[in-house]
């Protein structure tokens, strides 16, 4: 069975609507899925009553934003009850938080000469399908591209966007503990996110995975695309050596060749995988 636990869709910062998500997962041959946009369930309902259609299994899904030792970090939750009071709670202060980093986004980009950020990257973003949501940095990183001040998104990060660039907004986010506490009280599974992206060393990698487990996670996403291999073999050593379990996830966001539903390298088979702790029956009944 092809699984999927990690995909983007207009809900956050995705380029396709969560109903589309699901149909294309399922013509790719995916058969369980977690739709896990950034900060929101508003795209859950949809992407459920597609999957019943289509007889394709979704688990509810979510990726937050949290601080640890002064960098960014996401974190996956799964198979929660998206009505909890504490997640509920968390996503209205993490909406209005975004919001701000937007305006601070805004105001650094006008600062350089590249006014009319946010408007811009609003109107990309209203484009894609409007929910209310403050424009993501894919949002932002269109704006730039479309206006000349880079050739593309992949410029646009590494000049603006990027881990400890001018876009690197951080103050907004709660701390990792926070986190998993608010996912741990609405009865998640709970992953690391693409552990590799952080410009860490191996040694704070360690101690990112020590505090993670001690603040209750569960898993490590050991696959995230096609990421080198190397990487894969170096995430699946730490899960064997901290005793976790194994995610994997497209971290699809729009089509493209290095970013596609249910494409992903293999997980090293002696690895747990965590979907197999999911209760399977109850969703999506905990919607």
């Amino acid at each position: 069975m092809t699984v999927d636990l990690h995909c983007h869709s207009t809900a956050s910062d995705g380029a396709l609507a969560p109903a589309l998500v699901v149909a294309r997962a399922h013509e790719r041959g995916v058969r369980l899925l977690a739709l896990t946009d950034h900060d929101t369930l508003e795209g859950l309902e949809e992407a459920h009553a597609a999957a019943r259609e289509l007889g394709l299994q979704l688990i509810n899904g979510i990726e937050l934003s949290c601080l640890w030792g002064g960098a960014t970090i996401h974190v996956l939750g799964y198979a929660f009850a998206s009505q909890a009071p504490a997640l509920q709670r968390a996503i209205a202060e993490l909406h209005g938080g975004r919001w701000l980093r937007a305006e601070e986004i805004d105001r650094r980009l006008a600062a350089k000469g590249m006014p009319g950020a946010l408007e811009g990257a609003r109107a990309i973003q209203q484009a894609l399908g409007d929910r209310g949501n403050a424009p993501a940095r894919p949002h932002f990183a269109d704006f730039l591209v479309q206006q000349g001040y880079v050739k593309d998104r992949a410029e646009a990060f590494r000049k603006w966007l990027g881990s400890g660039k001018l876009g690197d907004v951080k103050q907004h986010w709660p701390s990792l503990e926070q986190t998993l506490e608010t996912l741990t009280e609405a009865g998640a599974w709970i992953s690391l996110a693409h552990p590799m992206q952080y410009d860490f060393t191996r040694s704070k990698r360690r101690k990112l995975i020590a505090a993670f487990i001690q603040a209750g996670g569960h898993a490590l996403e050991v696959v995230n695309g096609l990421q080198p291999a190397e990487q894969v073999g170096s995430l699946a050593t730490l899960v064997r050596e901290f005793g976790m379990l194994a995610s994997v996830g497209s971290d699809f966001h729009a089509p493209s060749d290095w970013s596609e539903l249910g494409l992903y390298r293999p997980l090293p088979l002696d690895l747990p995988p965590l979907w197999a702790r999911f209760d399977h029956d109850q969703q999506p009944a905990a919607l």
